[in-house]
């Protein structure tokens, strides 16, 4: 083969493919937004600061037993670097599994204080979220992230101090089709949150409060709280001194 020969077929090996319009979706598939899977709601009600604020540094065991011990999310979702805590009204995303387009929209609309609460199918095979956005969230002045789905840039977020609990991390970046939701309830952690419940997040998990029970949840935890430190109390008295207990 000479080398012309050679030439040409090297560039008609490097030719794109030509658009197929037959591989393209049909009208009946094609995205509709402001429908089901393609809308972004932007209004809801957010709980009082105050009350937000006094719930919010509970820890989430005492907001969870103050529901009965529910709405704590299964313990895959944890933090992404230790000691992380957080609390703040919701914002949901929904988004296809390895997707974030959504996501960039979300934190375009955040209120401070507020909390990315992201369903991205639990997927681990893209991460949804790494460094440049949590710089972004942190100049909206986003209290930080729940995804069920991956994350990547695991130290910087540390190095940040933004916090973020995810179901896992992977180093492969997200896609971006840009189909899901944005202020419609989500499923995240086994656990059903909409946008303006409240989050409260630490070392043991995350725990959903629903905007509406915020004040009834938050007399519980007092009670729980003061009980609690009437029980420490009272087995501190009962421990032995602590030269006793190292000769034991």
């Amino acid at each position: 083969m000479s080398e012309l020969d050679s030439q040409q077929r090297r560039s008609a090996d490097l030719r794109v493919p030509e658009a197929n319009p037959a591989s393209a979706p049909h009208e009946v598939h094609q995205r509709r937004p402001g429908t089901p899977g393609a809308r972004i709601r932007t209004a809801w009600q957010r709980p009082a600061p105050d009350l937000r604020a006094e719930l919010g540094a509970f820890s989430t065991g005492v907001v969870a037993d103050a529901m009965h011990r529910l709405g704590a999310m299964e313990g895959a979702i944890r933090p992404v670097w230790p000691a992380a805590q957080m609390s703040g009204p919701a914002l949901t995303v929904w988004v296809r599994a390895g997707d974030n387009a959504l996501i960039h929209e979300a934190i375009a609309m955040a209120e401070p204080g507020d909390v990315l609460m992201v369903n991205a199918q639990g997927s681990l095979t893209h991460a949804v979220f790494g460094e440049l956005m949590a710089l972004a969230c942190r100049s909206q002045g986003i209290a930080g992230l729940v995804v069920d789905g991956a994350v990547r840039d695991a130290v910087a977020l540390a190095l940040l101090g933004f916090p973020v609990f995810a179901r896992g991390a992977c180093a492969s970046g997200p896609l971006k089709d840009g189909t899901g939701e944005v202020g419609y309830p989500v499923a995240c952690g086994g656990v059903v949150c909409a946008s303006g419940d409240l989050v409260v997040a630490d070392g043991d998990g995350v725990v959903i409060v629903p905007a509406a029970d915020v004040e009834t949840v938050l007399a519980q935890a007092r009670r729980i709280e003061a009980w609690e430190a009437q029980r420490r109390e009272l087995l501190e008295e009962a421990s032995p001194p602590a030269s006793l207990a190292a000769s034991s």
